[in-house]
This record gives C-alpha cells, structure tokens and sequence, in this order.
C-alpha cells in the first residue's frame, strides 16, 4: 500500500475512486443546450445540469465496477496501482455496493426527467458494461466504443431538454471522441512498452505506427467536419449569422497541442486531465466556448 493511502479517511478514498476528475467528460450533456439556443431558458439549463450530475454519477459507478475487476491489472501499472481500489485500501465488495446505489439512484432521477432521457442514459449504461466486460478487448471496437460513449452524453443531452440532435453535432462529437481515445491508446503502449500487454491485452494488437495513421485520419475528418458545420448554409440560416467560421482555429490549435502534449511530452492517458492542467489547452477550450456563445447569442 502506497505511504498515505492507509491514513486517509474511507469517504475520502471512496470519492478520490469516483473519479471526479472525469466529470469533464460529461460536459459534452450541455452541447444540444448551447446549439440549440436554449440557454436564455432557466428550465433547460436546470434540466441539463441534472442531466449532467445523471451522467457523472452513472460514469462514476461504471469506474468503481470497472476498477474492481481490473484491480490486479491496474496494479501492473505505474500510475494505476496507486489508485485506493488497485492498492487495496477499500474493499471490492464495499466498492460495489456504492456502486449500485450510486447507479440506482442516477437512474431513478434519469426516470423522473422523461421516458427519452432514461432510455438513452440506459444505453450508456449498458454500452460501458458491454465495454468493461468484453468490447475493450476487441480491436478497433474498443475505441469505437469509447467514442460512442461521448455520442451518448451528447445525445442525451438534447434529450433532457426535448430538442431534437443535431447531426453535425453527433459527428463531430464522435470524431472528436475517436481522436482522444487513438492518443490515449497511443500514450498507454508508448508507456507501459514491453509490460502493455499485461496491463491491457488489446494493446498488443496496436503499435504506435498504426494508431498515429488512424489518428492522422482521425484528426483531418475532425477538421473538416467542423468546418464544414460552421460554413454550411443549414448553419448560417439557423444562427443569422457566418461568423461561426471565426471560432475555427481554437480547434486547429486545440487538436494540434493535443498531439504535440502526446508526442512530445507523453502525456494524454487521462484527456480530462490533460485539458485541466495543461494552461494553454485549456484556456484555447474556453475560448473557444465563449467565443461560440458570443457569436450565437450575440
């Protein structure tokens, strides 16, 4: 047990193992609330917002099951074994039970906020069981599978506020998504090397050639998806104006930083936190954000 862990309080390991750092992700739930300009509407934004405490309770008790049964791989990894699941210091079955309490109560409140919303939070869940329990180790499905997840959020976040999802929108979510996690399975091979394979088996059918070609791929169908969404006609009629094309290079030079954090600093094995701590990524993230709000509801 690593020096520390054994003397901090139970509530503490419990919600370090939540993974709250993670929550980010979940962010992409507001995406149909801005696009679709609802955000003048108090009774959207408190819908969204519960929908995103949904989403990071749900997310947080697929981590704890997760984490559970991957507790004596997590323990081959330089990072991972330190986490208070893997090391030992709260126990499996503890773990478990928070789990379906945590789950079971997302998904009452999921209920409560309409039949559309529940079933799509339903199918997260199930999509990240389906994941955990077998489609993580099926090349390329596994990746597709991260990506779907973030898909899910997005549209599940059009469905708590009852507006229909935009098909650019899916799009450049999944591509995006496909993008995050090809660098996250480049950063975990570049890391772990010979040892990847005893950590998470799939890696072995990767190499680092491979995935920067899908990333490649990736990366220039995320571009040109994006920028085709804000310089199409549909667009321009929706939002009375062109000058969304101006918020293009906050993701040229987001996607670029990205790769040059993964490439040249080897980082990029928890996105979340990369966007939180690297400064120049994350102020890039926020502008392009306000500059996106700006121009819609100018």
């Amino acid at each position: 047990m690593p020096s520390g862990q054994g003397d901090r309080p139970l509530v503490l390991n419990l919600l370090i193992s939540l993974r709250p750092g993670q929550w980010t992700k979940n962010l992409f739930v507001f995406a149909a609330l801005v696009f679709a300009e609802r955000l003048n509407d108090t009774g959207a934004v408190l819908r969204a917002g519960v929908a995103f405490a949904v989403f990071c309770a749900l997310s947080s008790a697929i981590y704890l099951v997760n984490d559970v049964f991957d507790r004596n791989q997590d323990r081959r990894h330089p990072l991972k074994k330190d986490r208070p699941i893997a090391s030992g210091t709260i126990s499996p079955a503890l773990v478990l039970t928070v789990a379906a309490i945590l789950g079971s109560v997302a998904l009452l409140v999921a209920f409560a906020l309409g039949r559309p919303f529940f079933t799509m939070s339903v199918a997260y869940v199930a999509l990240l069981s389906a994941y955990s329990a077998l489609l993580k180790h099926v090349v390329i499905v596994d990746v597709l599978t991260i990506a779907g997840g973030f898909t899910l959020r997005a549209s599940a976040g059009a469905a708590a506020i009852d507006v229909p999802i935009s098909h650019w929108l899916l799009v450049c979510t999944l591509l995006l998504a496909l993008f995050i996690a090809l660098s996250k399975r480049r950063h975990e091979l570049t890391l772990l090397s010979d040892s990847a394979t005893d950590h998470r088996p799939i890696l072995g059918e990767y190499t680092p050639y491979l995935l920067d070609q899908m990333i490649s791929v990736v990366t220039a169908s995320t571009l040109i998806a994006y920028t085709f969404y804000t310089i199409s006609p549909e667009t321009t009629a929706k939002f009375g104006t062109e000058l969304l094309s101006l918020t293009i290079p906050f993701p040229l030079y987001g996607i670029f930083r990205y790769l040059y954090l993964v490439h040249r600093h080897d980082r990029g094995g928890s996105p979340a936190e990369l966007v939180i701590n690297d400064r120049p990524l994350l102020v890039c993230v926020a502008l392009w954000a306000l500059s996106v709000i700006f121009i819609i509801y100018q």
